[in-house]
C-alpha cells in the first residue's frame, strides 16, 4: 500500500528546520512527520507531499526528494508550485490547483499512484478533494485547526471581514475546509468534543452533519515515546545540574528536593499561567511544601534583560513576575529555561522522582498533548477540564489524571492538593503507574498509525461521489461570500 500525505504549507527536512521558530512550521508538521514515520515502520510506502522552494534563502527545501535518516519506506517529495521563494500559508491558496497538477505529474512519471491520501489543514484538504476529483483516489481530512474558530476568537463579523480577509484569507479557508470535510472519505478528529463542537460551527453546517458517524473517526495524536518515557537518559544529569543552578541563583538549597509543580506551555494568556500562580499563592501548604516551576524557553533571567521585550509572551511573563515579586515568592516560583523536547522530558523525569506533578490550566485545550507527554515520563497530570484532557485523562473505567476548572482558583488548589497534600504519596504513586500505562496503550504514534490504517483499509473498496470543487480553486470564477452571524456560534 502507498499512502500520500498532502501538506502544502510549511515544509519538511531531515533537520526539522524552522520548527517552533516560524509560524508556518508548527505542531501540524510534527503530527504529519511522526504519523508518517509510524506508518512507514509498519511497511506502508509513505510519501509526504510538500512544497519545493527554489531560493538561496531556503536551501533546506530545494531538493525534489528527501529522506529522514534511518527511516525506510518514507520519502519527502517537494512539489514546485507558486512563486519561487517562500510563501506564507495564507497566500498559498491561488496555487493549490498547481500543487495538485504537479503532484499528479510526479506520480505519472513514476508510473505509480497512491492508494489513499491523508490531507492536513485546509489547503491540504481542498487539494485532496481536487486530486480525488481527477483520480478517484479517496482521502481523509485532518483539520488540525479550523478557520471559523480563529474568526470567533478574533471577533470577525460582517463589518470587518474584508480587513481580516486581507491578512488571513478566511473566506478562502472556510470554503476550502468545508469542501474538504464534505467530500472526504473520513474526517479524522482528535476528540469527540472537536467533532461535535468545532465541526458543528454554523459556517460548516452547509457542508457536514456532525451526527453522521460514517463521516468521522476519533483518532488522538501520539506521544513520541522515544523522547518522553520514564527511563533515565544522559540528558537528565545536564538538566539536573541546570535546575540546581537555578535554585542556587534564585532560591535556597533546602528547597531543591521539594516536590515540583511543573507548568510547560506557550506563554499565552489562554494558557492561563496566572490562574495556576494564583492558586499557588492562595495555598499555604503548596507554598511551603512545593516549588512552582514555569518553563520559559529562552529566558534565563525573568527579572533582568532577557525578560524585556514587547512580544505577547514577554507581556505574559511580566505579569507573572509582578505577582511573584508582590507576594515575595521569588525563592519558590522559578522560571526554567528548557529549550527542546529532550530537555523537557528530562525535567519531567527529575520531577517525577521528587513526587511532583505536571499542571496545565488552559482556559480551553483542543487536545492537550503536553499532559500526556508528562504522564509518559511518570509525572502525573493536573489539567483543565475544558477540552481534550476531559477525554484523555478519564474514561468510563477510571481517572488517569486530575481535572480542574481553570477559572476556579479553589478547584486548581484542590486538584493539586489531591496529589501533593499531606499523606497523598500513595495516590500519587498509583496514578503514576496508571498514567504511564494509559499513554502506552492509547496515545503513541504507533497506535495513531494503526487506527489511521484501519480507517483507510475500511474505505479502499468503497465508492465515493466525485467531489464538487468551487470554480475559484480550479482557476474559474470568484469565491462566493460566506454568511456570518454577528455572534459567534461557540
Amino acid at each position: 500500500m502507498r499512502v500520500a500525505f498532502f501538506n502544502p504549507q510549511g515544509n519538511f527536512d531531515s533537520k526539522d528546520s524552522y520548527w517552533t521558530t516560524h509560524p508556518d512550521f508548527g505542531g501540524q508538521l510534527v503530527y504529519v512527520k511522526e504519523l508518517a514515520i509510524a506508518m512507514a515502520s509498519m511497511g506502508v510506502k509513505t510519501d509526504i507531499i510538500t512544497r519545493r522552494i527554489d531560493d538561496d534563502l531556503w536551501p533546506e527545501f530545494s531538493k525534489e526528494i528527501d529522506f529522514y535518516p534511518g527511516v525506510d519506506n518514507l520519502r519527502i517529495i517537494r512539489i514546485p508550485f507558486g512563486k519561487r521563494g517562500f510563501v506564507r500559508k495564507e497566500h498559498l491558496w491561488p496555487y493549490i490547483q498547481e500543487y495538485c497538477k504537479n503532484t499528479l505529474a510526479f506520480y505519472d512519471s513514476e508510473k505509480v499512484m497512491p492508494n489513499f491520501v491523508t490531507t492536513h489543514y485546509g489547503d491540504g484538504g481542498v487539494a485532496g478533494a481536487i486530486f480525488a476529483k481527477w483520480t478517484g483516489i479517496p482521502y481523509s481530512f485532518t483539520a488540525h485547526s479550523l478557520g471559523a474558530l480563529k474568526m470567533d476568537k478574533l471577533g470577525v463579523d460582517e463589518s470587518n471581514i474584508p480587513q481580516y480577509d486581507d491578512r488571513f484569507s478566511f473566506t478562502t479557508r472556510i470554503i476550502a475546509e468545508g469542501t474538504a470535510m464534505k467530500h472526504s472519505a473520513v474526517n479524522i478528529v482528535s476528540t469527540s468534543m472537536e467533532r461535535f463542537e468545532q465541526y458543528n460551527h454554523m459556517l460548516y453546517n452547509p457542508y457536514i452533519d456532525v451526527k453522521d458517524d460514517s463521516h468521522f473517526s476519533v483518532i488522538p495524536p501520539g506521544v513520541n515515546t522515544e523522547v518522553f518515557n520514564p527511563y533515565d537518559s544522559p540528558d537528565d544529569w545536564k538538566v539536573e545540574d541546570r535546575i540546581a543552578a537555578l535554585f542556587e541563583r534564585f532560591s535556597r538549597k533546602d528547597r531543591l528536593e521539594l516536590p515540583m509543580i511543573v507548568s510547560s506551555s506557550r506563554l499565552d494568556e489562554k494558557k492561563n499561567h496566572i490562574g495556576l500562580l494564583n492558586a499557588y499563592v492562595n495555598s499555604n501548604y503548596l507554598r511551603n511544601n512545593t516549588n512552582l516551576i514555569i518553563i520559559t524557553s529562552g529566558v534565563t533571567d525573568p527579572y533582568g534583560r532577557t525578560a524585556t521585550g514587547s512580544s505577547h509572551e514577554h507581556r505574559v511573563l511580566r505579569r507573572l513576575v509582578e505577582v511573584v515579586l508582590k507576594e515575595n515568592l521569588k525563592d519558590r516560583v522559578l522560571f526554567g529555561d528548557i529549550r527542546n523536547q529532550r530537555e523537557l522530558a528530562s525535567l519531567y523525569r527529575i520531577a517525577a522522582k521528587r513526587d511532583s506533578v505536571f499542571c496545565l490550566t488552559t482556559l480551553y485545550e483542543p487536545f492537550g498533548l503536553a499532559p500526556l507527554e508528562a504522564m509518559a515520563c511518570g509525572l502525573p497530570a493536573v489539567a483543565t477540564k475544558n477540552g481534550g484532557p476531559s477525554e484523555s485523562l478519564r474514561d468510563a473505567e477510571s481517572d488517569y489524571g486530575v481535572l480542574v476548572d481553570p477559572m476556579d482558583t479553589e478547584s486548581i488548589c484542590k486538584g493539586l492538593l489531591s496529589l501533593l497534600g499531606p499523606e497523598k504519596k500513595d495516590q500519587l504513586s498509583e496514578l503514576r503507574t496508571k498514567a504511564i500505562k494509559r499513554v502506552l496503550s492509547r496515545f503513541t504514534w504507533q497506535s495513531t498509525a494503526e487506527r489511521y490504517l484501519k480507517e483507510i483499509e475500511s474505505r479502499l473498496d468503497r465508492e465515493f461521489a466525485k467531489p464538487f470543487i468551487p470554480g475559484w480553486f480550479l482557476g474559474e470564477g470568484e469565491l462566493p461570500d460566506i454568511v456570518l452571524k454577528q455572534e459567534p456560534i461557540l
